[in-house]
């Protein structure tokens, strides 16, 4: 898992050269602001906080016929690309071999994909016949529709020794695909580490937290310049949203499918929604008079 419309109503809210490198000063630029862990400038990055609405599909737009309801699967990325949709979220795990497989959960068929290698997933095949993605075939059909933003999910593993890696591993593949830009792709998890490690390694790109355990002033204070909260948590913590606003920070909220969380999001202005269901949070936004940022 964006903006104002009724914020009022809460608060007056690498090149990873295979090696295990840090990326360099010359691919960081330094940041402005007012602590020292300033904002991002630089199409993912403009307009936030501009009154307009962004639309997230969630592990792709997967819930239509077109796609075979497959989520994570390269059908639902292209059909969220072909709608026009904002951005389009996906998750990685990495296999014990550096893999990076585009799955959700972190075991198939109760083997943890972290502790398995490629060789007992490559065969595994999702709900519309497609063999589980590996980055590649992702990035492959990313490049086919430059204009969409790829939310980028790190997902969680055994180690932070691993999760390190698999921050590195996806850098890399991201250069390697000329898709290594902040205009272009966003990062979040639910790995603290993850976003630490980003947010030192690679400021450049927005980075966002998933969990609520640390509040906006916290996650600013570690130079993550994100936060992708439940929408739940706006209800739970009405001065966040404002919060953040004052902070800079990038807002998203997840996982947003009912038609009443819709509204209420909507009505709050929240930049950028993460839903299942697209095309019905797209028909909200318009009997909202709200203004949806389109990805065309």
């Amino acid at each position: 898992m964006v903006k104002r419309i009724i914020a009022s109503v809460f608060a007056s809210f690498a090149v990873l050269s295979l090696s295990v490198m840090p990326l360099d000063a010359q691919d960081n630029p330094a940041r402005e602001g007012s602590s020292g862990k300033g904002k991002v400038t630089g199409v993912a990055l403009n307009g936030w906080n501009d009154g307009k609405i962004r639309i997230v599909a969630h592990r792709g737009y997967w819930n239509c016929e077109e796609a075979g309801y497959a989520r994570n699967s390269v059908a639902a990325l292209k059909c969220a690309q072909e709608a026009g949709l904002w951005g389009s979220e996906f998750d990685v795990n990495m296999t014990s071999d550096g893999v990076l497989l585009v799955y959700h959960d972190g075991s198939i068929g109760g083997k943890k994909i972290d502790r398995t290698p490629y060789s007992e997933f490559k065969d595994v095949r999702l709900e519309n016949g497609e063999r589980i993605p590996v980055i590649d075939d992702y990035l492959k059909q990313a490049l086919k529709h430059p204009e969409t933003v790829l939310v980028y999910e790190l997902k969680e593993h055994s180690t932070q020794e691993i999760e390190s890696e698999l921050v590195e591993r996806s850098a890399a593949k991201l250069r390697e695909y000329g898709l290594y830009d902040p205009a272009r792709v966003i990062f979040i998890s639910f790995s603290k580490f993850i976003c630490d490690k980003i947010a030192r390694e690679m400021p450049e790109f927005i980075c966002m937290y998933l969990r609520d355990d640390f509040g906006p002033d916290s996650l600013h204070e570690d130079g993550i310049n994100g936060a992708d909260y439940h929408y739940a948590v706006f209800g739970k913590h009405p001065d966040w949203l404002g919060r953040m606003r004052e902070l800079g920070m990038f807002v998203n909220c997840w996982t947003v499918n009912e038609t009443g969380d819709m509204q209420k999001m909507v009505g709050l202005g929240i930049d950028c929604i993460t839903t299942d269901n697209p095309m019905e949070l797209r028909q909200e936004i318009r009997k909202a008079s709200a203004v949806e940022q389109k990805a065309f």
